[in-house]
């Protein structure tokens, strides 16, 4: 079959382990939803948010009513949300945000991926403060929406930046802004075809492309763990 076929087979492989990923944390947020808030989204908005991010990933329905079943069991246990501060290879900080039903493994695995490639793992607070929390919504762009207009009205709900991306508009506003954001959205009937929660970092670090290599290899490990959902750093 040749050399193209293993490159696609890669290429193949690669896109399936991405899409199995999202499904997890997807999954989990519907979890993690349903115990906040109980399963009926008209009532949890949590919950809705976090359908509309499994229907953003292409997420199967039936993965998505199994995790709401599980969460509904009087016997399932919650997640735990926790935020892990570090720096990697070269200075980089790292923050990595979990959810775990066993801290002890959690974080003897976070720590294992920092000493393992050139990292340490540092205390809480220790590089939070180098990230901004930012909540952020894609909305599907119709004709009679006016951005600039729309922008403008957006301000008293907390809108700090508004883009244009092709058919949808990007909205970045602070962290504690998301519930007026999603408010003003669902009450003005526009289509919400993601959010979530970003952190952006406010001093930024120049790696050369053989640093990157390097400090990629941790991240990557980071990421492929089965309790980690989002991986943050500050490089350029």
């Amino acid at each position: 079959m040749g050399r193209i076929f293993e490159v696609r087979k890669h290429t193949m492989f690669a896109r399936f382990a991405k899409m199995s990923k999202q499904f997890a944390r997807v999954s989990k947020e519907v979890f993690m939803a349903v115990k906040a808030g109980g399963p009926n989204p008209d009532t949890n908005p949590r919950l809705r948010a976090a359908m509309q991010n499994a229907k953003s990933c292409n997420m199967p329905k039936d993965r998505v009513e199994a995790a709401i079943k599980k969460a509904s069991g009087k016997d399932e246990k919650d997640l735990e949300t926790l935020i892990y501060e570090g720096y990697g290879p070269h200075g980089v900080a790292i923050l990595v945000e979990t959810a775990t039903d066993n801290h002890t493994r959690t974080v003897a695995n976070i720590r294992s991926y920092f000493n393992k490639f050139g990292g340490s793992l540092g205390t809480r607070g220790s590089i939070d403060y180098l990230f901004e929390h930012k909540c952020n919504f894609r909305i599907r762009k119709t004709a009679d929406i006016d951005p600039e207009m729309l922008e403008l009205e957006l301000i008293d709900a907390g809108c700090e930046e508004l883009s244009v991306d092709g058919d949808e508009l990007i909205i970045y506003a602070p962290f504690d802004c998301f519930g007026s954001l999603q408010h003003y959205f669902e009450t003005h009937s526009m289509e919400i075809i993601s959010s979530g929660f970003d952190r952006i970092p406010t001093v930024t670090k120049k790696l050369t492309p053989e640093q990157a290599e390097e400090l990629n290899k941790l991240l990557d490990k980071i990421e492929d763990d089965e309790d980690v959902q989002n991986v943050y750093s500050n490089i350029e």
